[in-house]
C-alpha cells in the first residue's frame, strides 16, 4: 500500500515568481560552501595562514567545481543536447522559452577534476603547497558533497529504482512508484566519510596524501555502489553493463587506493 511509504513532493523553489526562481538546491549548494569554509579556516587558523588567503583560495575553488560540474555533466551525460545549444553549457537560462534555470546538471566527476585544477593554480599563482591545499580541502569534499545529494532530494532528481523497502519514497514529481532515497543514502555516507575523516585529523597528523586518497576512494565507492540502485540518468546507458557514473569512478577509487595505500615518500605534515 502506498501508504506504508513515503510520499515526497516539496517544491523545489524557495521562492518562484516565474521568470526567476530560487531553488533548494542552490541553497544547499550555498550551505556546502559556508559549512566548507568553517572547517578549512580551521586548519588554515592551525597554520597562521590569513584569512585573506582563504577567501582567495574559496573564489578558486567555488570557480573550479562549478565549470569542472558542469562541463563534466554536459560533455558526458547530455552532449547531444549541449552541443547544438552550446551557449546554455555557460549561461543559467534557456533561451526557448527565456527562463532562469540556474545550472541543471552538474557531475561531481567533472567538478572533482575541476577542485584539483583549481588547487593547481592556487598553489602557483600564490607560493603554498600544493599537498597541503590538497589534502585540506580534501577533509571537507565529503561535507559539501552531503549537502548538495540532499539539494537533489529536495529537486527529486536523481532518483532511486522501484522498491517495496518501509523506507522507499513516492517521488510524485516522477511517478507513484516507491523508489529507494538514492541521494539520501549518498548525503548519509558523505557525512559519514566527513565525520570519520574529521576526526582521524584531531587524533594525529597525517602522511602528505592521505586525505585525499581517503576521499576521493570512499566517495567513488559510495558513487559505484549506490548506482547499481539508481536509475540511469541518460538514455544511452541502458543497455550499459555498468552506467557512466561508474566507468566515471572506477579512475578515482584506483588513484584513491594508491594514495592510500603506497609507502608514503613524506614523512607526517
Amino acid at each position: 500500500m502506498l501508504l506504508d511509504f513515503i510520499t515526497w513532493n516539496p517544491s523545489d523553489s524557495i521562492v518562484d515568481l516565474g521568470f526567476i526562481s530560487i531553488k533548494y538546491y542552490s541553497l544547499c549548494f550555498l550551505l556546502a560552501f559556508v559549512s566548507s569554509y568553517i572547517v578549512v579556516k580551521k586548519q588554515f587558523d592551525k597554520r597562521n595562514i590569513g584569512i585573506e588567503i582563504l577567501d582567495k583560495l574559496t573564489i578558486y575553488v567555488f570557480l573550479g567545481t562549478l565549470i569542472g560540474a558542469r562541463l563534466g555533466h554536459c560533455l558526458f551525460y547530455d552532449f547531444a543536447y549541449y552541443s547544438k545549444h552550446p551557449l546554455e553549457i555557460i549561461l543559467p537560462f534557456t533561451f526557448s522559452p527565456f527562463k532562469f534555470t540556474g545550472f541543471q546538471g552538474l557531475a561531481s566527476h567533472g567538478g572533482g577534476v575541476g577542485i584539483l585544477v583549481s588547487l593547481y593554480l592556487f598553489s602557483r599563482n600564490y607560493k603554498m603547497n600544493l599537498w597541503y591545499l590538497i589534502d585540506t580541502v580534501a577533509m571537507v569534499v565529503p561535507l559539501a558533497g552531503g549537502f548538495i545529494r540532499l539539494g537533489n532530494l529536495m529537486n527529486s532528481e536523481i532518483i532511486g529504482k522501484p522498491t517495496d523497502v518501509s523506507w522507499a519514497f513516492i517521488f510524485v514529481k516522477e511517478d507513484m512508484l516507491p523508489r529507494h532515497p538514492a541521494q539520501l543514502y549518498e548525503s548519509i555516507c558523505y557525512f559519514i566519510l566527513f565525520f570519520v575523516l574529521y576526526n582521524l585529523n584531531k587524533e594525529r597528523k597525517r602522511y602528505v596524501g592521505f586525505n585525499f586518497g581517503f576521499v576521493i576512494t570512499g566517495i567513488f565507492i559510495v558513487r559505484f555502489l549506490v548506482e547499481f540502485i539508481k536509475e540511469n540518468q541518460s538514455a544511452f546507458e541502458a543497455n550499459m553493463a555498468i552506467n557512466m557514473g561508474q566507468i566515471l569512478s572506477i579512475p578515482f577509487i584506483l588513484v584513491g587506493l594508491y594514495f592510500l595505500l603506497r609507502k608514503p615518500k613524506v614523512a607526517e605534515k
